[in-house]
């Protein structure tokens, strides 16, 4: 069993520190982070640019330093709406599982190097129960750490399965939004462009607003079943 423990562990440090050692030195961080370069990368690919993007957005959910604003909003801009929406729901749902299933296989010590201490502290009480529902609640506030949430999901209860379902459905609304606004910049639907942003801003405040009464409710909830 001990010996089972530190191979795990000897993987995950081989993985961790490879990966980082990788996007430092080929300076695939500050590609990640720009939007033109990426764009370009993506053009250059001709018709193999569906799977690129696909593994981009699958990157972004895995390397938490990878903004999914910024490729959402790409999808849609190069993609069109409903391409774009298919092409990145795919990618965030095959990142969310692998997120999901490294977590699960790999436990704690591997979900730690990619949730801050804070996070896992505050979201802890979902490892011990199920709370399939609120969990999706959790997915549908924006500005929540959904990446993270993967990570923190695997150690705990969940089916696979129901993991699945729940992130895709959760982050459709967010990905609807950064897809659309990318079509419409695309093609210069500044109108509709600012509209969209208008819709999301006030889906935002309200959120902010009631983001620490839902996860109190949620919280509460998930005591009362112990």
């Amino acid at each position: 069993m001990k010996n089972r423990i530190w191979l795990k562990l000897l993987i995950l440090l081989a993985i961790v520190g490879g990966s980082t050692f990788i996007l430092y030195k080929t300076g695939l961080i500050s590609f990640f982070l720009n939007k033109e370069k990426m764009t370009i990368f993506l053009n250059s690919l001709g018709p193999l640019s569906f799977i690129g993007f696909i593994i981009l957005q699958a990157a972004q959910v895995i390397i938490s330093p990878i903004p999914g604003e910024v490729t959402g909003f790409i999808g849609g801009f190069l993609y069109g709406k409903f391409l774009g929406l298919i092409l990145s729901t795919i990618g965030l749902t095959i990142g969310s599982f692998v997120a999901f299933i490294l977590a699960r296989y790999f436990g704690r010590p591997f979900a730690d190097k990619f949730v801050a201490r804070e996070t896992m502290a505050r979201y802890d009480y979902l490892l011990h129960h199920k709370g399939a529902f609120l969990v999706f609640l959790l997915f549908l506030i924006p500005g929540f750490p959904k990446d993270m949430l993967c990570y923190i999901l695997g150690l705990g209860h969940l089916s696979t399965k129901e993991f699945l379902l729940i992130s895709t459905l959760g982050r459709f609304m967010g990905t609807v939004l950064l897809t659309f606004g990318g079509d419409y910049i695309r093609h210069h639907q500044y109108y509709r462009f600012s509209v969209l942003i208008g819709l999301a801003i006030v889906f935002i405040l309200l959120s902010m607003v009631y983001r620490d009464r839902i996860e109190k409710f949620i919280r509460k909830f998930h005591a009362s079943k112990k």
